[in-house]
């Protein structure tokens, strides 16, 4: 068992640097980008639908995040919500992408074409009606951040906060792990370098970013609320495959109940959390689930993108909720169906 534990904690970590590079990345750029475009979508319903859609494809909840906003403020109506909600995977996409990239990229394919097409008959139904009714609920917009100063860097260096600290250090033992062979491939392969490359990234952004871009965004953001919680759901769904792989009766219920595993896990889409995703992940990496319970649970799961609306409106988190799960019943069962995807 000890050894059970050893290897998928490693195999864990690996995943979990791919994803904290592709988070700190998308963090940085999204700060930069400031969402300047968002005023220009209010006269065009189709418009609103296609960006909704590229932002839920987008890895992580920022996507999501950002629709809800323009949402409760009246600048995208519900087709754009239900859009955003089916191509969005929260931070399951991160895992994907780390595990099995080609996939992933056809999934978020997929989801962006089922996005656009629910979103579309969603706003034939609602047009009429008044889909861009305002909330009370406001999201602030992010201050701009020039992410590097040269002017402030010694000086934040020289007061170094408990979170810079914190950052610095463990970027630099993941360095040495990772260039020890301690973590992830013990040759110097591809892989290896892009991690030491990514990390050393990594090294250079917490290093130079102004303290409220690293309190904020990068230790408030993505450590605290992300990174810890994807970590453990991917050890333990790593620690489940182990069992499943090894018990010949836990495979042949799976393979046999199919249509129920289905079900299954368009219920647990349902949960406005990515974390339980990462048990259909790491089951479909290793073949024992097929594409279209993936696909499936993906399209009705939606990570935290939900939670600011239905802190808000909890008529329109159910009403967008059994859409997107009607969607990813029916699109599960035409794949099993007709292709046995």
């Amino acid at each position: 068992m000890y050894n059970i534990l050893i290897s998928t904690l490693k195999e864990s970590l690996l995943i979990t640097v791919f994803v904290l590079l592709m988070m700190v990345v998308i963090e940085y750029i999204n700060v930069q980008t400031k969402n300047y475009w968002a005023d220009k979508l209010k006269d065009s319903p189709f418009l609103q639908i296609v960006v909704a859609a590229l932002l839920g494809i987008t890895p992580g909840c920022l996507g999501a995040f950002t629709v809800v906003s323009l949402y409760t403020h009246r600048m995208i109506g519900l087709a754009g919500l239900v859009a955003v909600m089916i191509a969005t995977s929260g931070d399951g996409a991160f895992v994907m992408f780390a595990l099995f990239p080609g996939k992933a990229f056809l999934l978020n394919g997929i989801l962006f074409v089922l996005a656009v097409g629910a979103g579309w008959v969603v706003h034939l139904i609602t047009k009429r009606k008044d889909a861009l009714n305002p909330h009370g609920f406001i999201i602030h917009e992010k201050d701009y951040c020039r992410c590097f100063n040269p002017q402030i860097i010694l000086p934040q260096l020289k007061k170094m906060t408990f979170e810079r600290a914190l950052l610095l250090l463990s970027t630099v033992l993941l360095i040495v792990l990772f260039a020890m062979g301690v973590i992830g491939p013990e040759t110097w392969n591809w892989m290896k370098i892009t991690l030491l490359a990514g990390l050393s990234f990594l090294l250079f952004v917490f290093l130079t970013v102004p303290e409220h871009f690293l309190k904020e965004h990068l230790y408030g953001h993505v450590l605290k609320k992300h990174l810890l919680r994807i970590f453990l759901w991917t050890w333990g769904a790593f620690i489940l495959l182990y069992f499943i792989q090894s018990s010949l009766t836990l495979t042949n219920l799976m393979q046999n109940n199919i249509y129920l595993i289905l079900l299954f896990a368009v219920l647990i889409g349902l949960i406005p959390d990515s974390g339980p995703q990462m048990i259909f992940v790491t089951l479909f990496s290793q073949g024992l689930l097929p594409f279209s319970i993936l696909l499936a649970n993906s399209i009705v799961q939606d990570g935290h993108g939900m939670l600011p609306l239905f802190a808000e409106s909890k008529k329109d988190f159910v009403k967008v909720k059994l859409i997107n799960m009607g969607v990813g019943l029916v699109v599960g069962l035409l794949l099993l169906l007709f292709n046995g995807l």
